[in-house]
């Protein structure tokens, strides 16, 4: 098993040296264009006996106020609703989102409700960070889950039945909060960094035949929007997005010592070391010595001390010169020659920063 690890990860490594050119609209987003995300507070009905509790406080005042908003005043106390549960709703409105629009809804038990299989729930507002009603959620849930109990005490459940979804289940009363200038338009790396930005401008300039990209900061690309490209501002940033740059790679080492993956990013590059590395076993077996009597010598069967045994045994481990490694294959070739387990690299790769020979920053998940 541990040769086939190897053998990924060399295949991984030895990758070429060199970032493929990505469209803008893979490295940036727009500044001013993003989701905005919403949270209600609603109720779930039509349970066949799988809601919350019949005392609890949250669905007797929730039903109550309900009743009242439609006209009914009934009492809290006198509330007793087993098919009823109090439900978190949640929606993520997309940019430039206008009223008429229809969203998908996330639907979540909030109580002690068993499962939501089959339950519907009532109009409720999904509201924003500044508190504004942008959206109403209703309709059937979907949850593809099932939870079933017995008279006995057993019982079944698939999947996580206190958790549903509405596909199309809300619709937009607000437009969406956005900002959008004729003027400008500013990119905002997912990734900031220098290089990555400095190429982005460069290759915005060489593309629109104009100079007239500026890197703001490492995380942020202004491109001014000439006036005869502002009547068709929409079309101008889909032009933007379709540009391809070369976003600069740190040279990075992962690792996750739970696994004990690696992955080695193109950048990496190794100095002229010497490297020894073996392996320490230390075995401890342990057993019971039994005293057993002859047959007919009346004794009993008598247990004695424990005997312990310790094996120690430790691999050879050579000093071997890893070379210059320029590239990942070059890296990957000299750690393999090694020999070491992947496990076994986690180490090495700390030791070898420690002495100044690994060009990479490592970072452990």
């Amino acid at each position: 098993m541990s040769k086939l690890i190897l053998a990924i990860i060399a295949t991984v490594l030895m990758l070429p040296n060199y970032s493929e050119a990505s469209r803008l609209k893979d490295l940036v987003e727009i500044e001013g264009f993003r989701s905005n995300k919403l949270v209600g507070y609603g109720l779930v009905v039509g349970l066949s006996g799988t809601g919350d509790s019949g005392s609890s406080v949250l669905v007797k005042q929730s039903m109550a106020n309900l009743l009242k908003r439609l006209g009914t005043r009934v009492s809290a106390r006198d509330v007793k609703a087993k098919n009823v549960a109090v439900v978190l709703v949640t929606a993520e409105l997309a940019p430039f989102a206008r009223p008429g629009m229809k969203m998908d809804v996330l639907v979540s038990s909030s109580g002690e409700a068993k499962s939501l299989q089959g339950g519907v729930l009532i109009a409720t507002p999904l509201k924003g960070p500044d508190r504004k009603t942008y959206a109403i959620a209703q309709g059937a849930l979907s949850n593809g889950g099932f939870s079933v109990k017995g008279l006995s005490g057993s019982s079944s459940v698939k999947n996580h039945p206190t958790a549903g979804r509405i596909p199309d289940g809300a619709m937009v009363e607000v437009a969406a909060p956005s900002v959008f200038r004729s003027d400008k338009v500013t990119l905002l790396l997912k990734d900031p960094d220098f290089t990555t930005a400095s190429r982005i401008a460069k290759a915005i300039d060489a593309t629109l035949s104009s100079e007239v990209a500026v890197v703001r900061n490492p995380g942020a690309v202004t491109v001014k929007i000439r006036p005869e490209w502002r009547a068709r501002a929409v079309h101008f940033i889909a032009t933007l997005e379709s540009i391809h740059a070369t976003p600069d790679v740190p040279a990075r080492v992962i690792v996750d010592e739970r696994t004990g993956t690696i992955v080695v990013g193109a950048g990496v590059t190794l100095g002229s070391v010497a490297v020894a590395h073996g392996a320490l076993t230390v075995t401890v077996s342990e057993g019971t010595q039994i005293s057993q009597p002859g047959i007919l010598s009346g004794g009993d069967t008598a247990t004695a001390a424990k005997d312990s045994k310790l094996k120690v045994e430790e691999a050879k481990g050579d000093l071997r010169v890893v070379p210059n490694a320029t590239t990942v294959g070059d890296v990957a070739a000299a750690l393999n020659a090694l020999g070491a387990k992947p496990r076994d690299l986690v180490s090495i790769f700390q030791a070898l920063k420690a002495a100044g020979a690994l060009r990479a920053e490592i970072q452990i998940l």
